[in-house]
């Protein structure tokens, strides 16, 4: 961090960030890892509480992050542009909230100074979700919950 000028996360565009800058944005939530379903009439997402094979939903850390895109097909890799414009983004994602001009919360590491906040605040999804390996996705309804998609930031400050 220059601090004349701010952190890097605040005096830097997305796309400037280093590979190293860019991932520590992640606060390790795990909500990115979510199974999402869209209303195909609205284009609404909801997030269930059924993640990746491949998160350990005790941590909410992926078990195989430098492998993740070959095991896991449809894992996507977020990029400036995602984070500009991803409605499966929840609103509490660091790179969500640097996008959009919000800041990283109080939770967020990079602000902490520990990973600890991000389970503290209830941000984090360990424990709070099931790996996709013991649901049918038929099922995937019967698991939207709500709090992936809230900001709870304000209850806080």
């Amino acid at each position: 961090m220059d601090a004349a000028r701010g952190p890097f996360w605040e005096t830097k565009a997305l796309e400037d960030m280093t590979p190293d800058e860019w991932e520590s944005l992640c606060d390790g939530c795990g909500r990115c890892c979510l199974s999402k379903l869209e209303d195909i009439d609205t284009s609404a997402i909801a997030f269930t509480c059924i993640s990746c094979t491949l998160l350990d939903t005790k941590s909410a850390r992926c078990s195989d992050y430098p492998n993740r895109f070959a095991k896991v097909p449809d894992c996507l890799a977020i990029t400036p542009e995602m984070a500009r414009n991803s409605p499966w983004l929840p609103p509490t994602c660091g790179y969500r909230r640097v996008a959009e001009g919000r800041g990283l919360a109080w939770w967020h590491p990079l602000i902490s100074g520990t990973p600890a906040t991000v389970e503290q605040a209830r941000i984090s999804v360990a424990g709070r979700v099931s790996s996709e390996d013991d649901v049918d996705d038929e099922d995937l309804e019967s698991y939207i919950v709500n709090w992936p998609d809230e900001d709870p930031e304000e209850e806080w400050v």
